[in-house]
């Protein structure tokens, strides 16, 4: 099941056009997650080829949550998002993909199950958060970052509840975490209980093991 809206916003939408097509972002992807009762988001780069570890432990964690009956969901591209659909699709679970058309993620993966291309980001990202219990963050770049940045503000804020997030790369992300408790929280700009939200691990077993405590 595809739903297509690749068109991507310019300057010479006008505003009416725009409503329409955030409402057409937001009703299709509701059929999407239609009989889909938990689900993990899974995000990272889209450059990581099927030789790097990461995507072989992105591919393990879509298989071990699809035998977990955990729906998985990514933005539905190359790398990190291939490998979990694939790991998920080739458990028999439900492999769901939320792309966008941009110049290196012009279709959807051949592991995406459920899918459909969103207009905007924005909204493509209020569904990555809506519809999910738990996030695994892979290392990644600008992107997988405002997604992670996103979560992160929305459950500081109680907009969501505090949903595992869940860091995979212990190196990579080593530098991060120490900015983050060397700088903001020394500033005074977070609280300890910002830091408590994230968790570091280097398996797809240890991950699992926080979204099915």
């Amino acid at each position: 099941m595809t739903v297509n809206h690749s068109e991507l916003c310019d300057k010479e939408v006008g505003r009416s056009d725009m409503i329409q097509k955030i409402l057409a972002d937001f009703d299709s992807s509701e059929t999407v997650f239609e009989n889909s009762d938990r689900e993990v988001a899974v995000f990272g780069s889209a450059r990581l080829s099927s030789e790097s570890p990461y995507y072989q432990v992105a591919r393990e964690l879509g298989r071990n949550l699809a035998q977990h009956d955990i729906s998985v969901v990514t933005g539905g591209g190359p790398g990190i998002m291939e490998a979990a659909n694939r790991g998920a699709h080739e458990a028999n679970g439900t492999s769901i993909g939320l792309g966008i058309e941009i110049p290196y993620e012009v279709t959807l993966n051949d592991y995406v199950d459920r899918g459909m291309t969103f207009h905007y980001f924005f909204t493509r990202k209020v569904m990555c958060t809506k519809n999910v219990t738990g996030f695994a963050v892979f290392p990644g770049g600008f992107g997988t970052l405002d997604e992670m940045f996103e979560i992160l503000t929305l459950e500081q804020n109680r907009k969501l509840p505090n949903y595992p997030i869940v860091l995979v790369g212990v190196s990579y992300w080593a530098g991060l975490i120490e900015w983050l408790r060397g700088s903001m929280f020394s500033e005074g700009l977070i609280s300890p209980d910002c830091l408590k939200l994230l968790r570091i691990v280097d398996t797809a077993d240890d991950a699992v093991k926080v979204f099915t405590p």
